[in-house]
């Protein structure tokens, strides 16, 4: 068993399935992530049927993207699909007042990290990257998976406090030191916040 949860296929072998326009792609990506790309869509959407829909537009996507793109990562690529999926559904259902579990992840993340608002935002975006990169990598081994696991994935509080073996209080109180230290490191990069 793989740490996405699945058995099989490596990576390559599933995209030169892809190339090939072979429909087992699909099934071996199932296999082999459909585990991780759910409860990342469950954790932004909190609703099993709007995570299966995602879900399945990632499969669809990837159809239609490799060729020609080549993941270097299918399980990355195919998270930052599906991520961007289930916010995007997320807005659409918060706009309809039916869905409301992301608003306070987001709201955690509002002041240290730039609005994405302006120009000047959109030709710094690799160079944020880089920077958030570097500040993840000087991290602890716990601090950053953690990090990745509450921000990327959106894995709950509590979840992750039941993890760790430390009360919800305690968690949120180290995550919030996590995003002091971001806040912080991108300020000395000279942005604004």
């Amino acid at each position: 068993m793989n740490r996405e949860g699945g058995t099989g296929m490596e990576d390559l072998e599933i995209i030169s399935l892809f190339f090939r326009r072979d429909e087992r792609a699909i099934a071996e990506t199932a296999a082999k992530y459909g585990a991780f790309c759910h409860d990342l869509a469950m954790n932004i959407l909190s609703n099993r049927e709007d995570a299966q829909e995602c879900v399945n537009d990632a499969y669809w996507r990837a159809w239609n993207a490799i060729p020609p793109q080549s993941p270097h990562h299918l399980g990355a690529w195919l998270g930052r699909v599906v991520r961007n999926s289930a916010y995007n559904l997320w807005r659409k259902n918060h706009r309809q007042k039916r869905c409301a579990g992301v608003e306070e992840l987001l709201n955690e993340l509002e002041d240290c990290v730039p609005s994405p608002v302006t120009v000047e935002r959109e030709l710094e975006e690799q160079e944020l990257t880089e920077v958030i990169n570097t500040w993840l990598a000087s991290l602890r081994r716990n601090d950053r998976i953690l990090f990745v696991r509450r921000y990327w994935n959106g894995e709950a509080v509590n979840t992750l406090a039941r993890n760790e073996g430390i009360s919800a209080s305690a968690m949120a109180k180290r995550l919030y030191r996590l995003r002091r230290a971001l806040k912080s490191t991108l300020e000395k990069e000279g942005y604004s916040l």
